[in-house]
């Protein structure tokens, strides 16, 4: 089963949101909409790589006719309109990494040649294998795109197009709001900072509900699991007396790796099989 995992840059207009998941068709599995990031997250998979390409082409045309100026708001980083569009292998093997690769190559190329859409390619898709934050850093600065033009779509932006592992965005809510708070704790946990393996984090300050938020991508889940990462803010912020009020799942996650959750942090996260893509996928 091949899995992409589009970010845009719309969480606000609910209508636009509508069409673009019409969009995608039958293989979406799932979408989050975040106001406060302006940001929506498709998770699109099915068992053939030419379904899944498919569905990501269909949405980026979608994309390409709704868009308007308002992309540009938002408290989480971007680069354009489709922002980040990564391709998970969720079986891991070589084959089937290599299949994913293959994939995201062809996408990039179709939007940056079709579209007129500068993309740079990242992590597994990208031969020099560059993460995601160093591309968000070096976009148009120490590094020119893989394909497309040489400068951003003046309506679209640009998009980062990668292959990658299997990985999981959660949400830790903090019970005030302190974005200074939220930014020394994201900088604590995660791995840059000397903090766990496999975890990049970033601290938000959220208007809609007034309070902080720490929001965490756990990219290497043998290494550190998703409870571990979130108790880890928990023990950050009450070191500062402070404490995690709500969590959040952001998309859908391996079975594997809620397997790994203790009943008590599913029910305190919400999260059960209907929050796994394989159980979602399994009710179509």
């Amino acid at each position: 089963m091949l899995e992409c995992v589009p970010n845009v840059s719309e969480g606000r207009r609910r209508e636009v949101i509508e069409e673009l998941a019409a969009a995608c068709g039958g293989p979406l599995l799932d979408v989050h909409v975040d106001p406060d990031h302006n940001r929506s997250v498709f998770t699109i998979a099915a068992d053939a790589a030419e379904e899944v390409e498919a569905a990501a082409v269909r949405l980026a045309e979608a994309v390409a006719r709704t868009v308007d100026r308002s992309w540009r708001d938002g408290v989480h980083p971007r680069l354009g309109a489709l922002d980040v569009v990564p391709f998970v292998a969720l079986s891991g093997t070589p084959e089937a990494r290599a299949s994913a690769v293959r994939t995201a190559q062809y996408f990039a190329g179709w939007l940056g040649d079709t579209v007129d859409v500068p993309t740079f390619l990242y992590d597994e898709a990208d031969p020099q294998e560059r993460p995601l934050p160093h591309l968000r850093r070096d976009a148009f600065v120490r590094r020119m795109p893989d394909y497309g033009p040489g400068e951003p779509h003046p309506k679209l932006g640009a998009t980062a197009v990668g292959a990658r592992p299997p990985l999981v965005a959660i949400n830790c809510e903090l019970d005030r709001d302190d974005v200074d708070l939220a930014r020394r704790i994201a900088d604590d946990v995660r791995e840059r900072g000397g903090g766990l393996p496999g975890v990049r984090a970033l601290g938000f300050e959220l208007s809609s509900p007034r309070r902080a938020q720490v929001s965490l991508n756990v990219t290497d889940l043998e290494a550190t699991g998703v409870e571990e990462a979130c108790a880890e803010v928990a023990r950050a912020a009450r070191a500062e007396g402070a404490d995690v009020a709500r969590i959040e799942l952001v998309g859908l996650m391996p079975r594997a790796a809620l397997e790994e959750c203790s009943p008590a942090f599913r029910r305190r996260a919400g999260l059960g099989e209907e929050q796994t893509i394989e159980g979602r996928r399994g009710r179509r």
